[in-house]
This record gives C-alpha cells, structure tokens and sequence, in this order.
C-alpha cells in the first residue's frame, strides 16, 4: 500500500481523537508502515505548558474559545512534517487545517512532500448530539454557551476550511455518520475508504 493522507475533521465531541486513533492502528496492522500524526491540539497544550509568553497569549485565546492565529497553526503542522515525514510514511492531520488560510497553506505543504491523493474523512455529528456529549464529558469550559459558540466558530471557520477542498484534485471528502457507536463509525470510515 501507498503511504496515505488523511485529514480529519469534526467537532469537539464527534469523537474525531478515537476514530483517528483507531484508524492510524487499522494502517499499521495492515502493512506496517509507521504512522504519523500531525495534531495541533498536542503542540498547543505543549506551547501553554511552557508558561513563556507565546503560550501566555495563546492560552489567553483558547480560554476564550476563539481560533488560534494562522501562523501558529502552520508553523506547528509545518515544524511535525519537516521533522517526522518520509516518503514511505502515513500521515494523518486532527485539527487541521481549521481555516480557508490554512487550507491553503496545506495545499502548498502537499504539493512540497509530494502527497496527491488527500483522503478527507468528515466526521458528523449535529449541535444537540455535540452539546449532549461535550456536557457530558464535563470539562470545565463545557457550558452550554461555551459549547454553542465553539460550534458556530467551527460553522463558520472550519467547513469552510474543509469545502475548500470540494472538487479539488487530488483530495476526495467523505462524510461519516459521528452519531453511532465508535466501532460502527469506524466500521464506515473503513468501508468509505475502501480498505
């Protein structure tokens, strides 16, 4: 098998974190190839560990439940690519790109490490479903209106990041189900990808 691209995207709660995981396992027990994930999350929670003044200010906007700045979110998938990516590897992108600028910045990532065929996996799940899990998980930034917004933040910033890629060569968009059990959306993220 080729190594793969793959990009996720879904709300804070569609279960996105798991299928990613349980996809990258579903590629290394098929052929071996090591798996590489590119996460902003990880990179930002790893910048306002540092307590210096980049993860100050970045700490300050995620409290605020607004999207971090496009520089940032570049250099972070840009300095996991130059450092982890070879030829014979997979790769799989979990909250990136989340703006139409980032899309395009990938694009161009793309073309540099020579990855056509872009495989988008869209994980759904609608607002009362989203809201009804991510009030479960009870994290302290999971109120109600903290919720809504970062749905409308992901309405109006992050699909248009991802319809970007509508029609495009070299990148195909599947749309999966997120409200199911895990293993039947993993089931028909498998099947949608044809392994």
């Amino acid at each position: 098998m080729q190594p793969q691209t793959f990009v996720f995207f879904g709300i804070v709660g569609s279960g996105k974190g798991t299928q990613v995981r349980l996809l990258g396992n579903s590629l290394k027990n098929r052929d071996e190839k090591e798996v590489i994930y590119a996460e902003t999350g990880e990179g930002f929670r790893t910048l306002i560990e540092s307590r210096n003044y980049a993860g100050e200010l970045l700490k300050e906007k995620m409290d605020k439940g607004e999207l971090v700045d496009d520089f940032f979110a570049n250099s972070i998938v840009a300095n996991i690519l130059s450092s982890k990516i070879s030829k014979d590897k997979h790769l799989i992108l979990d909250g990136y790109p989340r703006t139409v600028a980032q899309s395009r910045t990938f694009e161009t990532m793309m073309e540099f490490y020579k990855r056509s065929d872009v495989k988008i996996i869209y994980v759904e799940v609608g607002k009362e479903e989203a809201m009804r899990r991510n009030l479960l998980r009870g994290r302290h930034d999971d109120t109600k209106e903290g919720i809504a917004k970062r749905f409308n933040e992901y309405i109006n910033n992050v699909i248009p990041s991802m319809d970007y890629f509508k029609d495009k060569a070299g990148y195909t968009i599947y749309t999966i189900n997120g409200e199911q059990s895990r293993e039947a959306v993993h089931e028909d993220i498998i099947k949608a990808l044809k392994f």
